[in-house]
């Protein structure tokens, strides 16, 4: 099949576009072009901030387009310019209302659609997705995905390697960790996640579905991340109240805790409920076998991860308690 990757070049989109092509599709990574596609991949270099920013792409038709998108505006004159068959738009879990309770389904309310093409922070992200959704599913045949936390090789944000490399290289005896380890935890492998967006594109299935890894919690991860990473640090449970004392944040960001949050209103934002995801096909793997190999990329990364705690913060904290 013709198959054109929107943002093909990095992460999920990188995946996605490798996958298909050892499938054996025919496919086009359409992007900025700040990173390149994959071997065999054809580029066309494109600037989705501008109303006809999707002119090299006129005059064609493709049998699936998936598109990883985050701003409205990007996806509605995608599904205006751009001729297909089927579409798929990776959404997200932000997507949804409440996240109190755990494992919500595809039918839980969701934020009001953002009505602006362009968010105007990180705070719209959420309703941004809500909106793309709306234009894909308006313009013809599509699934849409919500993923959860998207894990794996590759994962900038560092939220799913943190664990294995923190434990990896411990600063003493003890790693610094939440004194709540029963927070429910899910994330599912880029890989996997790929394989099952290609093959909705090549069935062209249609409906909404969340995506993600099984339910399990914080201290099961790091029992997994301490495997992986043959480490016998002793995690050291701080109380929550004396993490906000010493500036140490969650999930994401300088000086915090990944794969948890300091809100009871939030506990169940990170879990999804995917029985319909994996009556369709979806399958995942071990979550030690996405921890393993996590680390071994952590090992090799360039640049800056985006959370947790560097040697000298988590020196700080432990020399405060």
């Amino acid at each position: 099949m013709e198959l054109l990757v929107l943002g093909g070049t990095a992460f999920l989109g990188r995946e996605i576009a490798r996958t298909a092509l050892a499938r054996g599709h025919r496919v086009t990574c359409a992007a900025r072009g700040s990173s390149a596609p994959p071997d065999g991949a054809a580029f066309v270099r494109v600037d989705r901030d501008e109303e006809d920013g999707l002119a090299p792409l006129a005059g064609r038709r493709w049998d699936g387009v998936i598109d990883v998108a985050r701003q409205p505006g990007h996806v509605r004159r995608a599904v205006r310019d751009v001729g297909a068959d089927h579409r798929v738009l990776v959404s997200s879990g932000n997507a949804y209302a409440d996240f109190s309770s755990i494992e919500q389904s595809e039918d839980a309310a969701t934020l009001p659609p953002l009505e602006a093409d362009t968010m105007a922070s990180d705070e719209d992200y959420g309703a941004a997705k809500v909106a793309c959704e709306q234009a894909v599913l308006a313009a013809g045949p599509a699934a849409v995905v919500r993923s959860g936390l998207i894990a794996g090789p590759g994962d900038w944000s560092g939220r799913t390697g943190y664990w294995p490399w923190r434990l990896a290289h411990p600063v003493g005896p003890e790693v610094v960790v939440p004194d709540e380890l029963d927070f429910p935890c899910a994330m599912v492998d880029v890989r996997d996640l790929a394989v099952w967006i290609v093959d909705l594109a090549e069935r062209q299935v249609e409906g909404v579905f969340n995506a993600t890894g099984p339910t399990t919690d914080l201290g099961s991860v790091l029992d997994v991340a301490a495997r992986v990473a043959g480490s016998a640090a002793t995690p050291r449970r701080v109380p929550v109240e004396r993490l906000r004392e010493l500036g140490i944040g969650h999930w994401m960001g300088p000086a915090s805790l990944p794969l948890w949050i300091d809100d009871p209103k939030w506990r169940g934002f990170a879990t999804l409920d995917t029985r319909r995801a994996r009556a369709e096909g979806l399958v995942t793997r071990p979550l030690e076998d996405t921890l393993a190999d996590t680390l071994a990329w952590e090992e090799t990364r360039t640049e800056p991860r985006r959370c947790g705690l560097t040697d000298d913060e988590e020196r700080r904290v432990l020399a405060a308690l």
